[in-house]
């Protein structure tokens, strides 16, 4: 760490007049290195804030316990604030950005006094690549420079990078006093900033994370022609060699890092399939020269749900977290070892709380427990997620948890098509955001918490790719959640996710036809490789199966959902769904006249 500033007289400025707002007892500037790590280590180690794990089993990791109150993301307590409400949209909660400057000031004024003040360059995305971009965040929490520096490229090459641009993303965060009441996480997209205070967890204090990679950086792409989206980014290798790369949005905890980490099921595997992870949560895409999508994965490491993962649901996670790990709010083992519901090895003495483990207290893991770790040390991580130019898109895939009507695969049948499908995404609630479990909620591109501006203006700006030239992914849905009469999960799901992707290469290669209904294309039969699949051929069709007057139904709601959006919708979009409404009037009139 250093304290002599930066040779960008902008950053230095604004250092500080945040220093004057919020009194830090020192400031210092990170460098990213080794030898600084280890002193925030040491220091988080003293103060509590950090306990050692067990270092035969977890060397060089720690658990960190957040507030019993500090959680999860609060996005009743998230602001976008632009000039004009209307620019927000109603996916977001407004501010005028006068007000919200004045609230939250007043809320930093004196806040870091007698802390020390980090000032942490970073850049999203390979640092020589002209996809990143890259910000500034200054925080009293070593525990957010410690994860700032797994989740980004964090200290002096980023630094150099700001100070040859002149031009970064300015992030001010303090944890306060933790008191919810003085919680707010503030964006102002027009001045590429971020105010965030009174919570020391997750994406409300990491501000590289949701902040600045989605809620910024969508504003910013479409200022300047590009896509940043919730999205994991997947390489699928075929027995030729030939890779094809996968974008994927799902909402939280339905799946992203599983897919993200896949390992093929045994057949495939024998045969040669490989899976490489380039990214398991977030996705920047722009055209290239060739007219197709090039993506990168700003993250460098993985910010993922702890429960739930196990030997049997994600083995490559839990390689990749072997080591060097920060979990926060996890359980803890007698001998000190991280536990979480679902890991199926061992039992929590401690719970999340630092408390002795009583199933009175409920679960023993918090249910957003997290790890973050460093993506390079993920087995199947892709070394194409350091090129400058990104990795070529073939498919973009959307999904969510539908316990029923959704099929397990259709693909959109143009570009317009898949918007619509994205645009009309739901999803059941998880423990990620805080609110009711279990209710459907509809997530357009899996974006709703996280677009910075108004969603009829974020769809249209989707639709604006379509255009001469355009060499554009194939558009998919997928549904891994369906379940039958008795609650049972139709589809194995997991490694068994490679069969879908198989016939999406497939389609993208023009080697499979599948069958048109109204809602897009499905696999023909046979078409999906079934060799050694447990699931019975009737299950099977009814996963495939396109219910006309359930679509109908369904239709109709997401006209009510979209429609909210107002005048600003596209023109195009509105269009595309009379398209789809139509189709399916035309399939019930045939199905009824052939029954006759």
């Amino acid at each position: 760490m250093r304290s002599n500033g930066s040779s960008l007289e902008a950053l230095n400025r604004w250092v500080d007049e945040v220093a004057r707002l919020t009194d830090p007892a020192s400031v210092r500037w990170c460098d990213g290195s080794e030898g600084e790590y280890a002193d925030l280590i040491q220091t988080m180690l003293a103060s509590g804030d950090l306990v050692p794990l067990n270092e035969a089993t977890n060397p060089r990791s720690y658990l960190h316990r957040s507030h019993p109150s500090d959680v999860a993301r609060v996005e009743h307590l998230t602001f976008v604030c632009t000039p004009d409400e209307d620019d927000a949209g109603p996916n977001n909660h407004w501010m005028a950005p006068a007000d919200a400057h004045a609230k939250i000031d007043a809320l930093f004024a004196g806040a870091m006094r007698g802390r020390v003040m980090y000032v942490i360059p970073y850049c999203m995305g390979p640092i020589d690549s002209p996809l990143s971009r890259c910000g500034v965040e200054i925080t009293d929490s070593p525990y957010v420079v410690a994860n700032m520096r797994i989740m980004t490229r964090m200290g002096a090459p980023a630094l150099a990078r700001i100070e040859r641009e002149g031009r970064f993303v300015k992030g001010l965060h303090s944890t306060g006093d933790l008191d919810p009441e003085r919680r707010f996480i503030m964006h102002f997209p027009e001045e590429l900033s971020i105010k965030s205070i009174g919570s020391g967890y997750g994406g409300n204090a990491l501000l590289g994370k949701k902040c600045h990679a989605l809620r910024i950086a969508s504003y910013q792409a479409r200022q300047e022609g590009w896509l940043a989206e919730h999205m994991l980014i997947v390489g699928i290798e075929n027995p030729q060699g030939e890779k094809h790369y996968i974008a994927a949005a799902f909402p939280s905890a339905c799946g992203k890092t599983n897919l993200a980490m896949l390992i093929p099921a045994e057949g495939y595997r024998k045969a040669g399939w490989k899976v490489w992870t380039v990214g398991d949560d977030i996705c920047w895409m722009t055209p290239g020269a060739d007219g197709r999508l090039w993506a990168i994965n700003p993250e460098a490491g993985y910010f993922g749900v702890a429960p739930g993962t196990s030997a049997g649901t994600n083995p490559t996670a839990l390689e990749t977290l072997g080591h060097d790990a920060i979990f926060t709010n996890v359980a803890l083992t007698a001998d000190n070892r991280p536990w979480w519901e679902g890991l199926g090895d061992g039992e929590p003495a401690t719970d999340w709380q630092g408390r002795g483990f009583d199933h009175a207290n409920g679960p023993a893991a918090h249910p957003n427990s997290r790890f973050t770790v460093g993506a390079r040390q993920c087995p199947s991580w892709a070394p194409e997620s350091e090129d400058a130019a990104g990795v070529p898109i073939s498919a973009i895939v959307f999904g969510g948890r539908r316990p029923s009507l959704v099929p397990l695969v259709f693909e959109a049948k143009d570009w317009a098509h898949g918007v619509l499908i994205g645009a009309a995404m739901g999803s059941e609630t998880t423990a990620a955001a805080t609110g009711a479990v279990g209710v459907l909620r509809r997530d357009s591109m899996a974006m709703k918490p996280f677009c910075g501006y108004n969603f009829a203006d974020y769809f249209a700006h989707w639709l604006s790719f379509d255009k001469p030239g355009a060499k554009l992914p194939r558009i998919f849905h997928v549904n891994w959640f369906r379940k039958d009469g008795e609650g049972r999960f139709m589809w194995p799901g997991y490694g068994e996710n490679l069969r879908v992707l198989d016939w999406m290469i497939q389609r993208v290669a023009g080697k499979a036809e599948g069958v048109e209904t109204p809602i897009g294309v499905v696999p023909a039969k046979a078409e999906l490789n079934t060799n050694g699949l447990t699931v019975a051929p009737a299950t099977l069709d009814a996963l495939l199966h396109v219910d006309l007057e359930g679509w109908t139904e369904e239709l109709r709601a997401i006209d009510l959902y979209l429609d909210g959006f107002g005048e600003r919708m596209p023109a195009r979009l509105k269009a595309e769904r009379v398209r789809v409404s139509e189709a399916l009037q035309k399939a019930m009139e045939t199905r009824e006249t052939d029954v006759a």
